[in-house]
């Protein structure tokens, strides 16, 4: 019986499968000390996101060296079954292969963030999660006027990124440029109508178009780009029947909606006080 209880204890496998449970263990016990401890005096939102997906991943890469490790003695007789095994694993999963490779792309290449307003693959929303495979967004339009949520949660694999645009539009610039027209008919006072138009756009804009300026400026510092405004600006247009008024804007790409209601509602009580709109 002594015999058969020691040579059990001094089992290789036995050995072997104790060594890969302790590591293991040390692995995810050194990752979530690390994510609570450490990451925790993280204070923005997505750079702690972004820390606790790839201690994650390191955690599984870990735990894969290590069985590998272990066993490396065993794995010398089946290299060429494996390799074999891989070459149709491969291409057989190479949508899942490629949406990793997308994952790291759009971690590393900070395509976006969670958060982040953007397009991807024709679908327009806010990013809510950057998983390994797939991302998922809160989307907004469709049969929802305007930039709203409509409810429906989309999730689109990360495969996307080498296949499709990626539009961001909370990038480096927490702005867009929006504009609205207004017809004014001929005779009226058209220095009044611009003077007035600028007035409310710079109202309504308020401290954005300096924020929106130090961004560009910084932009501008990046990449290679032409100077841009971001005041207010008034383009005219004369066509047969009216003058047509373009305000140019900078807005919160959140709030295009809303700010966009506050010009008109604040243009049409002025310019129909002055009795100048068009008649199309």
């Amino acid at each position: 019986m002594k015999n058969e209880i020691d040579s059990y204890l001094l089992n290789p496998l036995l050995d072997k499968i104790i060594a890969v449970l302790v590591g293991i263990v040390v692995i995810w016990l050194i990752v979530r000390v690390t994510q609570r401890f450490l990451f925790s005096k993280i204070k923005d939102n997505g750079h702690h996101y972004k820390a606790k997906k790839v201690s994650n991943f390191l955690g599984y890469a870990l735990t894969i060296v290590l069985i590998a490790f272990v066993y490396s003695d065993k794995l010398g007789r089946f290299t060429v079954a494996f390799g074999v095994a891989g070459a149709g694993i491969a291409f057989a999963l190479q949508e899942v292969i490629v949406s990793f490779a997308g994952w790291l792309a759009i971690l590393i290449g900070g395509y976006f963030k969670t958060g982040d307003r953007v397009q991807l693959g024709g679908i327009k929303g806010d990013v809510m999660d950057i998983g390994i495979l797939r991302t998922t967004i809160m989307e907004i339009g469709q049969w929802v006027d305007a930039d709203l949520y409509n409810g429906r949660i989309v999730f689109v694999a990360n495969s996307f990124v080498f296949k499709e645009p990626v539009f961001n539009y909370s990038g480096d610039l927490s702005f867009l440029w929006d504009e609205i027209k207004v017809l004014i008919k001929y005779g009226s006072d058209f220095e009044k109508v611009k003077l007035l138009l600028l007035t409310i756009g710079k109202e309504v804009a308020g401290d954005l178009s300096q924020i929106s300026r130090e961004q560009w400026n910084a932009l501008q510092n990046k990449y290679r780009l032409e100077d841009a405004q971001t005041d207010a600006t008034i383009a005219v247009v004369a066509n047969e029947k009216y003058v047509e008024f373009t305000l140019r804007y900078v807005v919160s790409y959140k709030k295009r909606r809303a700010t966009k209601t506050e010009l008109f509602s604040r243009i049409l009580k002025e310019i129909d006080d002055l009795n100048y709109v068009a008649k199309t």
